[in-house]
């Protein structure tokens, strides 16, 4: 009996309606957009910075989608995540030892300089603390 309850629910449609959490597959609105970037901010706060953690690849996955929409609705300057630190450093008359959303001193060197990438979390926290959206930092898209 429950596998024809479950067949019904397949047959009709309502298995995304159904869903907790349905997947996010694109993002085409503002409003699934807002969803999608507190869905992320949900899971960095779940996951962190765990790459083994099996959701990690669920931050990546929104990473790319709301990077996408930013891309395209909100006409980011072509500039590299460095250039937008440094620029958002100047602005706010700062040091490397005052981020520290990046971590030590020795860690905003090695990003400044090209030598490490930003993660998700450190992303996150440098949108929330400068009020920008996250894509802002991760530079123009290669074609």
């Amino acid at each position: 009996m429950e596998s024809k309850a479950v067949g019904e629910i397949m047959k009709t449609g309502t298995v995304m309606r159904t869903m907790k959490n349905p997947p996010i597959l694109a993002i085409r609105t503002e409003r699934e957009y807002d969803n999608a970037v507190e869905r992320l901010n949900a899971l960095v706060d779940e996951v962190g910075d765990s790459p083994k953690d099996p959701r990690y690849r669920f931050i990546e996955t929104l990473s790319v989608l709301i990077e996408a929409y930013d891309r395209e609705h909100c006409g980011f300057p072509e500039a590299s995540g460095v250039e937008v630190i440094r620029f958002l450093m100047e602005e706010h008359g700062l040091t490397q030892k005052d981020l520290p959303e990046i971590g030590s001193q020795g860690v905003v060197s090695e990003v400044l300089s090209g030598r490490r990438t930003l993660n998700v979390r450190q992303i996150q926290a440098l949108a929330e603390r400068f009020g920008v959206q996250p894509g802002a930092f991760f530079g123009p898209m290669k074609r």
